[in-house]
């Protein structure tokens, strides 16, 4: 017999949006049991047989259930497609943290992350228009790990798939931007989500900073004009549905 879930939340993006911050400042509260490493990437793992998953292999990664929440970050679950279908049929009762952050900004970051890495060589201008091409030649078709910049600021889209899942009362968005500010009112929000007391918040501190080196792009007027205008209907939709407006 299969395993009885054992995570009962997932910081499930978006990638670049806050969520190893979130996962640091939640690592600070005693009475929250999180993963053995940030980013588990079970959902999206494509190797698994999801006809007949082994939980075991997720579980290992967490400590043993003693009644506090239990939860780990993997961003790319929003993204991925199958995850969050996933999820669901791992724990229908799970809770979701979603963190955004403006998609320009969040675009530039990964791709600054991806040139850093080496995975990525073309300049962000070309990455941002022709390269999009390259999610047509990847498997699954349209999507990809790396190259991913614009598709991965779609948030309405990602977020309606997700509500068509799970209630939303079982999904809590965060603004990236508000919790690098000031951390308090958003870890408190999660805690609340996760039916924990209030608790003094950690102190404010910078996590997982870029990688300062030679790049060889610049954010641009145009890039960022290009990419406002790419992402418009989906900011409007994102408005609607959260409230929450970038550009």
């Amino acid at each position: 017999m299969a395993e009885p879930p054992r995570v009962t939340f997932l910081i499930a993006g978006a990638q670049k949006g806050g969520t190893t911050a979130l996962f640091d400042y939640l690592g600070d509260y005693p009475d929250i049991a999180l993963s053995d490493e940030k980013e588990v990437h079970y959902f999206d793992d494509e190797t698994v047989d999801w006809a007949s998953p082994d939980y075991g292999a997720y579980h290992a990664h967490f400590p043993a259930p003693d009644g506090r929440p239990c939860g780990e970050a993997t961003p790319i679950y929003i993204y991925w497609p199958n995850s969050v279908e996933r999820i669901r049929a791992y724990n229908p009762a799970m809770k979701l943290i979603i963190t955004l952050r403006d998609p320009v900004q969040r675009a530039w970051s990964q791709w600054r992350m991806e040139y850093a890495r080496g995975p990525e060589t073309q300049p962000f201008g070309w990455c941002i228009r022709q390269g999009r091409q390259r999610l047509f030649d990847a498997e699954p078709w349209g999507h990809h790990r790396e190259f991913s910049y614009v598709e991965r600021g779609f948030y309405a889209e990602q977020l309606e798939r997700l509500f068509r899942l799970f209630p939303r009362e079982q999904v809590l968005i965060l603004r990236a931007e508000d919790l690098r500010a000031d951390p308090a009112p958003a870890l408190m929000a999660v805690r609340g989500f996760l039916g924990l007391p209030n608790a003094a918040a950690p102190r404010r501190r910078e996590t997982h900073v870029g990688q300062e080196m030679a790049y060889p792009s610049e954010l641009t007027q145009e890039d960022v004009a290009h990419l406002r205008r790419v992402y418009a209907d989906d900011a409007a939709r994102l408005a609607d549905l959260t409230g929450i407006r970038y550009g």
